[in-house]
């Protein structure tokens, strides 16, 4: 066992993490090395390994840390590819059924998870639609569409499996935000658009921005997924947007050229927005805002069409 421990720089090395991060998950939620020799820093295990796998597998698909400690904590000691290939990694059960986790959100949340696993499309869609119609946009993708994704994605990085659900409530997700925005026509022109990165293919956040949008009445263009560099400048140039959100879901799919590019577009926009967990903040171009969650992402795009609308009327 001793010549297989890894130190520090070749874990963080082999997940593709910072050293700090892997500090950060020993100190913050216990997951650090626990061979010890004396005289020597401690070293990490492969089971130590496979924890720190499930860990990183799941913090990038959305779920919190602490949620995705608790789930790396309780796995077996083995590499975590090789137990869903053989079936050893499995959800938890309860009442005879699948279940799928959504840590601290509600009763709505449960129910919505419930009827995801049945891939019951009436009641996931009826689900959504009371929410945004009770709560509003922002309110129902972080307290109640966000925790059932981030556990389906749990899910399914632990188990290679509910592909199928997956699918299904994407689809259900994005029926529910259009409606929002044909129930909600925006008045005058387009100020924001909305748009993945290049090569980046989860849409439903930038779909979340699109329907908060148009529920406080400012129009958009969006994109969609996979949105090569030189078109969306083109874009920005037929436009002249003042606002352009670029989503990133993962760090394959953050180039900062993308941001650069629209930077020093003819028409540069007033205000670029680089949303998503892909970003990272010390590689941002100067002049480029990272908003902390979707309030902030549709407050700056609110404060820049009514400063621009100002400025025009004046």
């Amino acid at each position: 066992m001793a010549d297989e421990a890894l130190s520090a720089g070749a874990v963080a090395r082999r997940l593709g993490v910072a050293v700090t991060t892997l500090r950060t998950w020993h100190q913050r939620y216990g997951l650090g090395p626990s061979q010890h020799v004396p005289g020597h820093h401690r070293r990490y295990t492969p089971a130590d390994l496979a924890r720190l796998e499930i860990m990183r597998k799941l913090t990038a698909e959305g779920v919190t840390p602490a949620e995705a400690a608790r789930w790396a904590r309780q796995a077996p000691a083995v590499d975590p590819a090789e137990l869903a290939g053989s079936g050893r990694l499995r959800p938890a059960r309860h009442g005879g059924g699948l279940t799928i986790p959504v840590g601290r959100a509600g009763p709505a949340a449960r129910g919505l998870a419930t009827a995801a696993m049945r891939l019951d499309s009436a009641a996931i869609g009826e689900t959504i639609a009371h929410a945004l119609a009770t709560d509003g946009v922002v309110a129902t993708w972080e307290g109640l569409l966000r925790p059932v994704l981030a556990g389906i994605g749990e899910r399914h990085a632990a188990t290679a499996g509910l592909i199928d659900v997956e699918h299904l409530m994407s689809r259900c997700v994005s029926e529910a935000f259009a409606a929002v925005a044909r129930s909600a026509p925006a008045t005058g022109p387009a100020r924001v658009l909305l748009s993945c990165a290049d090569e980046e293919q989860h849409t439903l956040p930038l779909e979340a921005l699109g329907a908060a949008l148009a529920e406080v009445g400012v129009a958009y263009r969006m994109l969609g997924a996979r949105v090569p560099t030189a078109a969306l400048v083109e874009a920005v140039n037929r436009t002249g947007p003042a606002a352009v959100v670029v989503w990133s879901h993962t760090r394959a799919t953050a180039d900062p050229a993308q941001l650069a590019a629209l930077l020093a577009a003819p028409r540069r926009p007033l205000l670029v927005l680089a949303a998503g967990p892909g970003w990272r903040a010390d590689m941002l171009p100067a002049g480029v805002v990272r908003p902390v969650d979707l309030a902030e992402a549709v407050s700056l795009a609110v404060a820049v069409r009514d400063s621009l609308d100002q400025t025009m009327t004046s």
